[in-house]
C-alpha cells in the first residue's frame, strides 16, 4: 500500500504546495456537485460554480486548455442551470426531468461539432498541437459541453455525455500526472451511472423540494 502513495504523491514532485491543495479543494466541490445532481439537489450549482472556477486557473498552468474552457464554460452554465432547475410548473412543483427533444438532439450536436472547431481553433493559435492529450481534450471537451447544457435544462441524456467523457479522461489525467483529478473522474463515472439510474426513476415527475 505504500508503494501506491509513494507513486501517487511522487506525481506532485516540484509542484507548489498551493496548487495541490487548490486541486483537492476543486475535486471535493467537484464530487460534491456530481452527487448533488444525483439527488436532484439545488446545491449541485453552487458546489460547482467554487469547483470549477478553481479548476479553471489549474488547467491554465497545466496546459490543458480545452479543460480550462470548459470548466468556464461550466461556471456560466451553472449559474443558468440554477435560474432553469428553480422555475416552476405551478405553485408547489418545480420542472422535471425530462428527455432530450428532437430539437434538442439537433443542438447537441451543432454544440458538439462547434465546440471541436471552436477548442481546436485555440489549441491551432497558441500552438499546443504538440501531444496526442490536445485531440483527447478536444474530443472530451465537445462531450462534456453538451452533457453541461443538457444537465442544465434537467435533460435525463445528460448523464450518458458525463459517463463516456469521465471514461476518456481518467487516463488522460494520468499520463498529465493530475492524480487526484483522475481518481475524482473514476469516481465520477460511477455516480453518473447511480444518476442515470436515479434520474431515470424520476423521468417527468416534478418535485416539490430541490434540496434533499
Amino acid at each position: 500500500m505504500s508503494h501506491i502513495f509513494d507513486w501517487l504523491f511522487a506525481q506532485y514532485e516540484g509542484v507548489p504546495n498551493h496548487i495541490v491543495v487548490l486541486e483537492l479543494i476543486s475535486v471535493v466541490f467537484a464530487l460534491l456537485s456530481v452527487v448533488y445532481s444525483k439527488r436532484e439537489n439545488i446545491l449541485v450549482f453552487p458546489t460547482g460554480i467554487v469547483g470549477t472556477g478553481i479548476a479553471v486557473y489549474i488547467l491554465w498552468i497545466y496546459g490543458l486548455l480545452g479543460d480550462m474552457f470548459i470548466n468556464a464554460y461550466y461556471f456560466i452554465m451553472s449559474i443558468v442551470g440554477w435560474y432553469e432547475w428553480t422555475r416552476k410548473v405551478d405553485e408547489d412543483h418545480y420542472i422535471p426531468v425530462t428527455l432530450t427533444t428532437s430539437k434538442e438532439k439537433q443542438w447537441s450536436v451543432l454544440l458538439f461539432i462547434g465546440t471541436i472547431v471552436f477548442v481546436a481553433l485555440v489549441y491551432s493559435f497558441t500552438d499546443r498541437f504538440n501531444s496526442w492529450t490536445a485531440y483527447t481534450d478536444i474530443f472530451t471537451t465537445a462531450i462534456f459541453f453538451v452533457g453541461m447544457w443538457l444537465m442544465a435544462k434537467k435533460k435525463l441524456e445528460n448523464w450518458v455525455y458525463w459517463i463516456v467523457g469521465d471514461v476518456i479522461t481518467v487516463p488522460l489525467y494520468l499520463y498529465k500526472g493530475l492524480i487526484f483529478s483522475a481518481i475524482l473522474y473514476f469516481v465520477l463515472t460511477i455516480i453518473a451511472v447511480f444518476g442515470y439510474l436515479a434520474w431515470k426513476k424520476r423521468l417527468n415527475k416534478s418535485p416539490q423540494t430541490l434540496l434533499r
